[in-house]
């Protein structure tokens, strides 16, 4: 697949197609990740931003996940035909337009009232993978007819394992892809901004919360016009107490081992990823069990604070997997320039998590399009840059590791 000429203003004017323009405004604006995130800030309360925004303890893991990125640096072969620019990738058997694609997070319509479907929606115009997680706003049943994109969905080991049966079964009957089996949750991080803010999910307005609900009228009207926002896919539970929350605590099985790993690998039975792997013995492991895809992830800062970061993790998992499953990385990225670097050091592909989550925040559906044409726009502008024509040409040799400086 090989989309034709370069064109920089190709995935704006694409936006502007699908999205009138009274729906861009400040969007159109946005030159990058970083104007995206200052928009979701304008508009969302400071607790709401900051369950975007933050991570664990000191957050220096969350810190720097995104600053080692700027360690790596980027060679370049000259006077290269680069007319024309391939950035298609296959991830786990399903073929994309893009070497990046949707990370599941938990809760859409907490940020925008759209939602989910807002994003698949913007995955299947994007062409990419779109990813949901257990604890979507919104159901597999109902995401799964909006968009013919290939779909991941996001798992636990529940206590439960008649649920997880169960939500495997449906997973199946709605025509997804592919499973993901994230790993790096046993407990709850410790994400101090929330209890400062006095978060809860679903958001309840009390005397903390008040002033930070009103200063954002815009926001307030859309949660108050909207359904109650909780895990979609288990709504024939009883739900118990503290939301989404109280569901995390009543059902995370801190007993989980990598037999139960492979037990879940054996019941999907279809493409599978274990999420949440920062060692090479665990990256062996995923292999052992059958995993098709090992998914570096240090959950975006979020759980173990001060833990290595997925662009220095990545490089050894590769060479410990040696092309026996495919390596995904999240975590940290902020620029096509980012994508390119996982990429020449062994990823398969990216998965993106807070840079979509500020377009939605910014701007629903149009906000996640801009995310992802801002991304684009920089990944074949930086391929061109260092001599690459399409996504398999992008090897080691492009990148200097910090190391070797």
């Amino acid at each position: 697949m090989r989309p034709g000429p370069i064109s920089f203003a190709r995935p704006l004017d694409a936006v502007r197609k699908t999205h009138p323009p009274n729906a861009m405004g400040k969007l159109a604006k946005a030159v990058n990740i970083a104007d995206l995130r200052i928009l979701a800030k304008a508009r969302l309360p400071r607790m709401v931003f900051d369950y975007i925004d933050g991570g664990a303890d000191d957050e220096v893991t969350l810190k720097r996940s995104v600053e080692r990125f700027r360690d790596y640096l980027l060679s370049f072969d000259a006077l290269v035909d680069i007319a024309k620019i391939d950035t298609s990738r296959a991830v786990m058997g399903a073929p994309m337009r893009l070497p990046f694609f949707i990370s599941p997070t938990a809760a859409s319509r907490l940020f925008h009232i759209s939602g989910e479907p807002a994003v698949a929606r913007a995955a299947h115009k994007a062409g990419i993978v779109y990813s949901i997680s257990t604890l979507g706003s919104t159901s597999i049943e109902d995401i799964a007819p909006i968009t013919p994109v290939p779909k991941l969905f996001q798992i636990y080991v529940w206590k439960d394992r008649g649920l997880v049966k169960e939500v495997v079964q449906r997973v199946r009957a709605a025509g997804f892809h592919g499973n993901v089996l994230t790993v790096d949750v046993p407990v709850a991080g410790n994400r101090e901004r929330d209890p400062k803010n006095g978060f809860t999910l679903p958001p309840k307005i009390t005397p903390q919360t008040v002033s930070q609900v009103l200063a954002r009228p815009a926001w307030a009207l859309d949660l108050l016009r909207q359904p109650k926002i909780k895990p979609a896919n288990f709504a024939h539970l009883p739900e118990p107490p503290g939301g989404i929350i109280g569901f995390i605590n009543s059902q995370f099985d801190r007993s989980v081992t990598w037999k139960d790993a492979a037990w879940l690998r054996e019941e999907w039975g279809g493409p599978f990823a274990v999420k949440g792997v920062i060692t090479p013995q665990d990256a062996q492991r995923c292999v052992e069990i059958g995993a098709d895809a090992v998914w570096v992830s240090n959950h975006g800062g979020r759980q173990l604070d001060a833990c290595p970061t997925t662009i220095d993790a990545l490089s050894p998992i590769v060479h410990a997997v040696a092309g026996r499953a495919e390596v995904i990385l999240d975590g940290g990225v902020r620029r096509g320039s980012d994508v390119v670097k996982a990429l020449a050091l062994g990823a398969q592909a990216v998965a993106l998590g807070r840079a979509y989550l500020w377009g939605l925040a910014a701007g629903g559906e149009a906000g996640v399009s801009r995310a992802l044409a801002i991304l684009e726009e920089e990944l074949v502008r930086t391929m061109a840059l260092i001599g690459a024509d399409r996504v398999e040409a992008i090897t080691s040799r492009f990148i200097q590791t910090p190391d070797k400086l």
